[in-house]
């Protein structure tokens, strides 16, 4: 069971099930538990190869047994997100963990992904139950709808899930509408059905304008 100790510690309560997380993330637990390093970032051959093609690396461990883990990184805020056979979708450095029984893997993001400074694949998890992700300060959950798209800055995006087509823009940014931006801009624009987590605080990307 995932549940939240004030916003910025996940504790995740255990009775011989397993827990998927961010390596090193793990700040104190009770009871008898066992660790495993995962490699690569996604499960089976194609997250590792993709990860190992590209240079990119998120390492996972897999934590078991009974009692309760408490969970953390860098006093970022977490967010648990509940999936019901669904698909998210977020980036390696804010996924922090999930329960054993959802599905990680990769997904390839291109050009968006390149804007951002994270590669060119993303971390997903499918199936029934709860994940965690973080951000840099407290996320909003934004809706797209059917005739609401929604157009997001790169350093702001965390992760997204539904039935959303992406599409990358660039030549704009919401800096250079005020002058203050000094290389070439980009922009993601979601459409279709579903939601979308930012935060409050833009990562560095190498758009140098995102």
């Amino acid at each position: 069971m995932f549940r939240l100790q004030g916003s910025k510690v996940l504790a995740v309560d255990m009775t011989g099930d397993a827990v998927k997380a961010k390596n090193g993330s793990m700040v104190a637990y009770d009871g008898e538990m066992t660790f495993k390093k995962l490699t690569g970032g996604g499960e089976g051959i194609r997250g590792m190869v993709t990860r190992r093609i590209t240079g990119e690396q998120m390492t996972v461990m897999e934590v078991k047994g009974r009692g309760t883990c408490w969970f953390a990184d860098r006093a970022s805020e977490i967010n648990l997100v509940t999936l019901r056979g669904d698909k998210l979708y977020v980036e390696s450095s804010n996924f922090l963990a999930a329960e054993d029984g959802l599905r990680t893997g990769t997904s390839f993001t291109g050009a968006r992904g390149a804007s951002q400074g994270n590669g060119l694949f993303t971390t997903t998890v499918e199936g029934h139950g709860q994940a965690a992700i973080m951000s840099d300060g407290p996320a909003v959950v934004l809706r797209v709808g059917p005739q609401y798209p929604l157009t997001v800055d790169p350093g702001a995006y965390v992760a997204h899930q539904g039935d959303l087509r992406q599409s990358f823009q660039s030549g704009v940014s919401f800096r250079t509408l005020f002058g203050e931006g000094g290389g070439e801009a980009f922009q993601i624009r979601f459409e279709g059905d579903g939601l979308v987590y930012v935060q409050p605080s833009e990562r560095n990307t190498i758009a140098g304008d995102v």
